[in-house]
């Protein structure tokens, strides 16, 4: 793998910070990070995380292991080819129109959605994603999401599930720079 950007963020909400590249290589692409922060209940994470997508951004695979206060996390989630996720090898139904991985502890993520939307000016799509729930004990569930692009850097953004809507603004490699109330990048 190829370094291609990478990027450090601060959080804005609670302490923490997370760290993540972009890589790619002659037939895939892979974001590799590192967040470290603190949750609303006042456990300390450390995890690390890996997502591989192929040259259309299309998720195949992720990773996130480390800590959350005193439990362990190895998650290992696959899509495979027809659109059929699986959570530590375990099937999950009801989730083959996503096309995503979010990981919901990261702005890393979001790059996955607009690099493969690749939106012009004054469109928009929704991009439902299988989403990791830490909170709920590691479960993969549907987070709908929408965007619109405004302009070179600017996307509305909305995740109704959170009762969030916000304009995110991207760096030029396509990585959430500013995101509102919730992180933000290091200059």
């Amino acid at each position: 793998m190829q370094t291609v950007a990478s990027i450090l963020w601060r959080r804005l909400d609670a302490p923490g910070h997370d760290a993540c590249r972009l890589e790619r290589n002659a037939s895939a692409w892979q974001l590799d990070g590192a967040a470290v922060f603190r949750m609303e209940d006042g456990r300390i994470g450390q995890l690390h995380y890996r997502v591989r997508c192929d040259l259309h951004w299309h998720t195949q695979w992720g990773t996130v292991r480390g800590w959350l206060g005193e439990a362990a996390i190895d998650l290992s989630i696959t899509r495979d080819a027809r659109g059929h996720w699986k959570l530590n090898d375990e099937a999950v139904s009801d989730m083959s129109h996503c096309v995503d991985l979010d990981l919901g502890f990261t702005p890393a993520t979001n790059l996955l959605q607009l690099r493969r939307l690749n939106l012009e000016k004054g469109e928009s799509a929704d991009a439902p994603a299988a989403w990791v729930d830490l909170d709920g004990g590691g479960v993969l569930s549907e987070l709908m999401q929408r965007y619109e692009r405004r302009s070179e850097s600017e996307y509305a953004y909305e995740a109704k599930r959170f009762d969030y809507a916000q304009v995110l603004v991207v760096t030029p490699d396509g990585f959430v720079k500013d995101y509102p109330r919730l992180w933000t990048a290091e200059r």
